[in-house]
């Protein structure tokens, strides 16, 4: 039988959430701590109707194989994600959270139910840098410098290659890292390697970030750190998070909660929208 699936790259408030100019990551070096001030000093937060869609699901579910060895990674899920919102996905290993982040940004097919990102203004994978997704396991190019690494999103998108470097460059700094710009990944701890790949996501200025597990590799303090790195940052933009994650210290900084277990979504807190972008 035909799974009953469907990927739209409209829908939903026809307003561009993005139509106002984003903030400037061009400038000088951070002040102070992993917050780079060139965020917040170079233009003013970024307008978004908060009542944009950003991604739009229902009934999600993605299957790996088929037959008896079939496994149901996601089933069932129904959400909205707006701009602004700030959501921790937890539950235990094998619960599916890796595999809902994939899917909402559309690096893997569901294979049944429907998915659109009208606020994003189609499918993430034809528009480079509106979504940064920060993997869990290793994804820097070997053969690729730090800033180089942080730059690539940026030039695919058509990004002037003296505006892509003064962007990673700042991008790198806002996390803590400038001084490692010309070292290769071969070159860096499991952590600095992670912080990397947070700059490549912010580098980019994207309306959604999805985190798997952006903190498994560093120490408590760092990993505090860099939340507020990430954080500030979406303040500013105007951007949605996403993390998924097992520590119960960087959930709850975080103002919703969604639980998984057994590909399913079985809890979810919405304290800032009572309204229900979470459906079952």
């Amino acid at each position: 039988m035909k799974p009953d699936v469907s990927i739209t790259s409209a829908g939903g408030p026809s307003t561009d959430p993005t139509s106002t100019a984003a903030p400037s990551m061009d400038a000088g070096p951070a002040k102070a701590g992993l917050v780079d001030t060139t965020l917040a000093e170079t233009s003013p937060k970024r307008t978004v109707p908060q009542q944009a869609v950003l991604v739009d699901c229902h009934e999600l579910a993605c299957t790996f194989g088929a037959g008896p060895s079939a496994v149901v990674a996601v089933h069932g899920v129904s959400v909205q994600i707006r701009p602004r919102d700030q959501i921790a996905v937890t539950g235990p290993s094998g619960s599916g959270k890796s595999t809902l982040l994939h899917l909402l940004g559309g690096l893997v097919p569901p294979t049944a139910g429907t998915i659109s990102w009208p606020g994003l203004g189609g499918h993430p994978l034809g528009s480079p840098g509106r979504v940064g997704t920060i993997f869990q396991a290793p994804s820097l190019i070997p053969s690729l410098d730090v800033v180089e690494n942080v730059m690539l999103p940026l030039l695919l998108a058509n990004t002037d290659p003296a505006k892509a470097t003064r962007r990673a460059h700042a991008a790198l700094r806002a996390v803590d890292i400038g001084f490692l710009a010309a070292r290769v990944p071969d070159e860096l701890s499991g952590g600095q390697a992670q912080r990397v790949a947070v700059a490549r996501a912010l580098a980019c200025r994207p309306r959604l970030i999805l985190a798997d597990e952006p903190t498994g590799h560093l120490d408590h303090a760092t990993a505090t750190a860099l939340l507020t790195a990430l954080l500030a940052a979406c303040e500013q933009t105007g951007a949605a998070l996403l993390i998924s994650t097992h520590d119960r210290a960087i959930a709850g900084r975080l103002s919703r909660q969604w639980v998984m277990r057994d590909g399913g979504l079985v809890t979810a807190s919405a304290a800032a929208d009572p309204a229900g972008q979470v459906t079952r």
